[in-house]
C-alpha cells in the first residue's frame, strides 16, 4: 500500500536553494575554465588565420617555393616529399650541408685572421676562402644535395649518378680542405699548426674550428655516401636506366620536381 500512499510530488532535492544566489566556488571555477577554453580556441583560430594568410601571400609572391627562406627559389620540404623511411637520412644530409655552410664561413673568418697575423700567403688564402663561400656553398647544394633529395623523392637512377659523381668530388675537396695547404684558401691542419706555433691564438682557434667542421661534414658525408650506394644497388638502379631516363625526360628533368 505504501506505493499508493507515497506523495508523487515529493523530491529528494531541496527547493530551498535560491537560484539568484552567487555560484559556488566550484561552479565559478568551471565557468572560468570554460571561458579560458573559449578564449584559447579563439586565439588558436586567429593564429591559424594569420598563418593561412601568410601562406597565401607567400604562394602569390613566390609560388610554392620556400627555400632559401630569405629569397625562395625552390620548394624544399623533406617531411612532405621524401618517403618516411628515408627522411632521417635526407635530414642528416641537409644538416651536413648546413655544417658545410657554417664551416665555409668560419674558414673565411680564420683566413682573415691568418692575413692579420702576417702570413705571406694571407691574401691568397682570404681570396680563396671568399670564393669558396660564394661558389662551393650553392654548387654543393645544387650538385650533390639536391640530386640525392630528388633521387629519394622520385627514385630515379639519374639523380643517384649525379650525386655519386659530385658527392665523390666533394669528399676529395673536404680532404683537401682538412690538410690546409697555405695559399689555397683553407685554414686547415697545416695553417692551424703554423698559427699556434707563431703564437697567433685567435687564428689558431678559428683554424681548429674550421678543421673540425671540415672533418665532421667530410666523415658524415662519407658514411652516408656508402649507405646511399647500398640503397642504390638494392633498388636496381643502373647506368643504363640513367641513360634511358635522360633520353626520355631530357636534361630538364634534372631541374624539375615533377
Amino acid at each position: 500500500m505504501s506505493e499508493f500512499t507515497e506523495n508523487p510530488f515529493a523530491s529528494s532535492h531541496s527547493l530551498d536553494t535560491n537560484p539568484f544566489d552567487d555560484p559556488s566556488p566550484k561552479q565559478a571555477a568551471q565557468h572560468d575554465a570554460h571561458l579560458d577554453d573559449i578564449s584559447r580556441r579563439e586565439r588558436d583560430l586567429e593564429r591559424r588565420e594569420r598563418e593561412l594568410n601568410q601562406r597565401a601571400e607567400h604562394i602569390r609572391t613566390h609560388g610554392r617555393n620556400n627555400w632559401p627562406p630569405f629569397y625562395p627559389l625552390i620548394y624544399h620540404a623533406i617531411s612532405e616529399e621524401i618517403p618516411e623511411a628515408s627522411r632521417p637520412l635526407i635530414t642528416r644530409l641537409y644538416q651536413l650541408w648546413l655544417v658545410l655552410l657554417g664551416t665555409l664561413i668560419i674558414n673565411m673568418v680564420a683566413c682573415i685572421f691568418i692575413l692579420i697575423a702576417g702570413s705571406s700567403d694571407g691574401g691568397k688564402d682570404l681570396g680563396g676562402s671568399i670564393g669558396y663561400v660564394f661558389i662551393i656553398a650553392p654548387l654543393s647544394f645544387l650538385l650533390w644535395y639536391r640530386p640525392i633529395y630528388n633521387g629519394y623523392m622520385k627514385e630515379q637512377a639519374l639523380y643517384y649518378y649525379f650525386y655519386f659523381f659530385f658527392g665523390g668530388f666533394h669528399l676529395l675537396f673536404s680532404v683537401y680542405m682538412i690538410i690546409g695547404i697555405p695559399s689555397t684558401g683553407s685554414a686547415g691542419l697545416i695553417q692551424m699548426i703554423q698559427m699556434y706555433a707563431q703564437g697567433h691564438w685567435a687564428a689558431g682557434i678559428l683554424g681548429t674550428i674550421a678543421t673540425v667542421g671540415w672533418t665532421v661534414q667530410g666523415l658524415g658525408n662519407a658514411f652516408y655516401y656508402r649507405q646511399i650506394w647500398n640503397h642504390h644497388s638494392a633498388a636496381g638502379h643502373t647506368m643504363d636506366k640513367a641513360k634511358a631516363e635522360l633520353a626520355s625526360h631530357g636534361a630538364k628533368a634534372y631541374f624539375t620536381r615533377g
